[in-house]
């Protein structure tokens, strides 16, 4: 009967230690929720971003329009007939 406790305390302390260190414990468990909360995060921006792609591929797939949009914006496109003005914002340390 001596020994019931001694054993039933290594017993505990046992239990407490995988608790709180061990394999599954509740700091690695909180961890590793961050973790999944992050990559949740991260994809749902992805798919976001995917989204947006998909979206602008079909746009270029079907309509001249953003072609020539795009060519405007990333190439200086200039029809016949058109003028061009480009606007210089001048330095800050000069008049």
């Amino acid at each position: 009967m001596r020994w019931v406790v001694p054993l039933l305390l290594v017993a505990l302390a046992a239990l407490q230690y995988r608790l709180w260190v061990g394999e599954g414990s509740l700091g690695e468990i909180t961890f590793l929720r961050r973790q999944i909360a992050e990559q949740r995060a991260e994809m749902d921006r992805l798919r976001e971003r995917n989204r947006a792609l998909q979206a602008e591929v079909e746009d270029l797939k079907g309509g001249l329009e953003a072609i020539e949009e795009r060519a405007r914006s990333e190439m200086g496109l200039v029809e016949p007939g058109e003028v061009f003005y480009q606007l210089v914002e001048p330095e800050a340390g000069r008049k």
